[in-house]
């Protein structure tokens, strides 16, 4: 009997980790690690599989000392938490085999681990579960194709406590048709889409299903839609499932701002039940799209695609980056206007970064401008490049545009503007004991005791006279609204 140790590292306090929302809401992590629990599912079914997620519960020396091998999953903004651990690990005399984004551009960063899957790992799984058998491990693995994901069976949820996620995670899609200058997607999945079957999703979903989950599903495809005809085909499969066991599950995925311009795409995701988007915005400014090559952004007014799809029913999340080359010295004005004009309310605003095998990685590393490493965490107000800008306007701006953005009176104005484009359909969805908890404690800490108080009221109210379907959703954006006031307040 071989004893595997799964474990996923911490992820530091960061925009995206929504720590501050979540315990209002008594969940501790926003997703489980879908990788580690796909990787799991790939194993032999007669070993014996433990899985520690540090976001939900510490690694104890008796589960570390039961482990014959560790497994670790990792991006690249957890490399503190990895060192940490392959430290630890080293002192047991326990046998690493590291895999994911960090390890897949950054595996020589870390001595102390001896063995790496680089890429994705479904194609290289049978010849490490005989390694590791034989005792015969190798240094490297790294299939020298793509694989085919369609063999990717269904992630093994038992290992989870459920109940500590905000939402659950599933995968249809890898790589996106897009080749942006900045982004490291192409890097991991290629620019041509490999997607799942429609079947395939909907046993995962029904799976999570069985098992009694009923709230949020993170699609976490690179583009969700990057391979429209096979969307298409899923979307219809997600309507007839939903029609068929009346889950009141929805769902939140990441896509190209063309969504906009395919009204039954629109229509089709909102029917299965999809409610947010996110969208890579970046940048008002043209000549920066130009620069970073996200010319799918120049060819249509992008306030005019935010409210397109604002006003199909989806809630548009918007990714936003500053410090391009070509940023003109208005930018973060620009920024602000756009954003507050858009309504919307969870907008990402990071500074660019360089990650390493990305095309501008190579671009700057050429030009003789790569300063360090990056960390993988876009908030964080430090620069790993030269930038052409001067440094400190750049922090300094961004800074300042960050506390602007989560001031609650600007944050909760954002809100009603979102409130007043979006157009949400009558499809059931749940509400949690989460969400009552979240209502119950934003009554008191951003209604009574912290700063924002009358705004909080006022947009409370208002939303429950002028907006009362959707005061779940002005709660829910409330709380995270605090979660990120608090990173930004951190910069």
């Amino acid at each position: 009997m071989i004893r595997i140790l799964l474990v996923y590292p911490e992820t530091p306090e960061t925009f995206w980790s929504f720590k501050h929302a979540l315990r209002l809401v008594s969940k501790k992590a926003a997703f489980p690690p879908l990788g580690l629990l796909t990787v799991a599912a790939m194993l032999p079914r007669e070993w014996e599989l433990r899985l520690v997620d540090l976001n939900v519960e510490h690694l104890t020396d008796e589960t570390l000392d039961w482990a014959d091998f560790v497994l670790v999953s990792a991006m690249l903004i957890q490399r503190a938490s990895v060192n940490e651990l392959a430290a630890r690990c080293a002192r047991a005399g326990k046998t690493v085999i590291a895999g994911g984004p960090l390890f897949t551009t950054m595996h020589s960063s870390f001595p102390s681990i001896q063995h790496f899957v680089l890429g994705e790992a479904e194609d290289v799984m049978e010849q490490l579960v005989e390694d590791m058998r034989a005792g015969t491990l190798q240094a490297r693995y790294e299939a020298p194709d793509r694989p085919d994901i369609t063999r990717v069976p269904t992630p093994r949820w038992d290992l989870l406590s459920l109940r500590h996620y905000q939402s659950m995670a599933v995968q249809f899609s890898r790589g996106c048709p897009y080749d942006c200058e900045f982004c490291d997607i192409v890097v991991m999945n290629g620019r041509v889409p490999r997607a799942k079957s429609p079947e395939q999703l909907i046993a995962e979903l029904e799976d999570l299903r069985e098992r009694g989950w009923q709230d949020g599903i993170f699609v976490v495809d690179d583009n969700f839609i990057g391979d429209k005809k096979k969307t298409k085909a899923l979307l219809g499969e997600m309507v007839r499932w939903r029609e068929r066991t009346r889950t009141r599950s929805y769902f939140l995925t990441e896509a190209s701002v063309n969504l906009a311009q395919d009204p039954e795409l629109l229509e089709l995701m909102v029917a299965a039940g999809f409610r947010k988007v996110f969208l890579g915005i970046e940048t008002p400014a043209l000549e920066s799209l130009t620069e970073c090559h996200k010319l799918q952004n120049t060819r249509a007014d992008m306030l005019t695609t935010v409210r397109t799809i604002q006003s199909a029913g989806l809630e548009v999340m918007g990714g936003f980056i500053v410090g391009f080359d070509s940023d003109p010295r208005d930018i973060f004005k620009r920024q602000f206007e756009f954003i507050q004009r858009s309504g919307v309310a969870t907008a990402m605003v990071g500074l660019l970064t360089a990650l390493p095998e990305t095309r501008l990685y190579k671009r700057l590393m050429g030009e003789g401008r790569i300063e360090a490493v990056s960390t993988g965490d876009n908030t964080e107000a430090t620069l790993n490049f030269t930038p052409k800008l001067d440094r400190e306007f750049l922090l300094a701006g961004y800074r300042d545009l960050m506390k602007r953005l989560y001031d609650p009176k600007v944050y909760y104005r954002r809100i009603r503007v979102l409130l007043a484009h979006h157009r949400p359909r009558r499809v059931a969805f749940s509400v949690s004991r989460g969400d009552i908890l979240g209502l119950v404690r934003s009554l008191w800490l951003l209604g009574v005791r912290h700063g924002g108080r009358l705004a909080y009221w006022r947009l409370f109210w208002s939303t429950l006279l002028r907006h009362p379907r959707q005061f779940p959703k002005t709660i829910e954006l409330i709380i995270q609204g605090y979660h990120l006031r608090r990173v930004a307040a951190s910069l």
